[in-house]
């Protein structure tokens, strides 16, 4: 220890005159390096926190709109049976035994659809163990067979919709991303990792399949507010498919992605670097003083 100190106390090898020099040729990047860096675009917030989106998170989830993309509910007497039978289950002791629902529990699922069914069992969130509890993305407690079971028997018993989907080789990317940082980003993150907001954990989409993402977009899933085919038409819900799923492998031209979590940490690991830069340039140019 007493070495180390000696020799980082020691005076500077180089001359004055090379030291200034050096000093005002980095300062003089840094400079330059600043006035390049373009300015990070604000993010609107509007769809995502405004008061009349936040006042239609308790309403059913949009059916599609005309010309809309589905996915047909594959359904057989034999698979209507076997949802039943899991329904009464694990399903009913919430959603009651006819679908209805129970107040301050769980809501009914009475005209929902498929949609709604589909998303939440395919992604983990429901059965959930605490009905007060947000639901978070789990793996599945349910098989494809048996989801599909269910969605068939709450379709048939509640009747409803057929699940949205989106084709994403159909959508444009600008579009997506475009749409995406209009509605989605406030919460979600420009590259889809996530966050946090009042009263929620906000979960991040790099999971998400193109048919969940549609699922998602028409229903409005806990805190999320729903939109309808005039606020994302089937051309833009295709392009933000495209968007979300480009994110998971993004273009970080010039930089260092770290991992895409947003400027805050991206801050802080380019602050303590500059920090460390600044401490050897210091060494280098710096000389000791009695």
């Amino acid at each position: 220890m007493r070495s180390l100190l000696a020799r980082w106390r020691r005076p500077s090898r180089l001359p004055r005159k090379p030291r200034l020099l050096l000093a005002v040729a980095l300062g003089l990047g840094a400079s330059i390096m600043w006035l390049l860096t373009p300015a990070a675009p604000a993010k609107r917030l509007d769809r995502v926190h405004q008061p009349a989106a936040v006042a239609r998170i308790t309403q059913g989830p949009f059916a599609p709109g005309p010309g809309s993309a589905t996915v047909p509910t594959v359904s057989s007497p034999a698979l209507i049976a076997l949802g039943r039978t899991l329904f009464d289950q694990r399903c009913a002791s919430c959603h009651g035994l006819h679908l209805q629902g129970r107040k301050g529990v769980a809501p009914s699922l009475i005209g929902v659809g498929a949609g709604p069914v589909h998303f939440y069992l395919s992604t983990g969130r429901m059965p959930l163990a605490n009905y007060h509890a947000e639901p978070l993305r789990e793996s599945p407690a349910f098989d494809p067979r048996r989801i599909r079971a269910l969605v068939a028997y709450v379709r048939h018993a509640g009747g409803g919709p057929a699940s949205p989907t989106a084709h994403p080789a159909r959508g444009s990317l600008a579009l997506g991303f475009q749409v995406f940082d209009s509605h989605c980003a406030g919460c979600h993150q420009i590259v889809a990792r996530g966050g946090m907001t009042v009263g929620a954990l906000v979960p991040n989409l790099q999971q998400a399949t193109p048919q969940q993402i549609a699922e998602a977009v028409r229903m409005g899933p806990y805190l999320m507010p729903r939109f309808d085919s005039r606020d994302i038409n089937q051309h833009a819900l295709d392009s933000l498919a495209r968007y979300i799923l480009w994110t998971r492998h993004p273009s970080n031209r010039g930089g260092w992605g770290i991992y895409n979590i947003g400027p805050i940490p991206e801050g802080l690991v380019t602050f303590f670097m500059g920090l460390m830069a600044l401490v050897i340039v210091a060494r280098l140019i710096g000389e000791r003083t009695e």
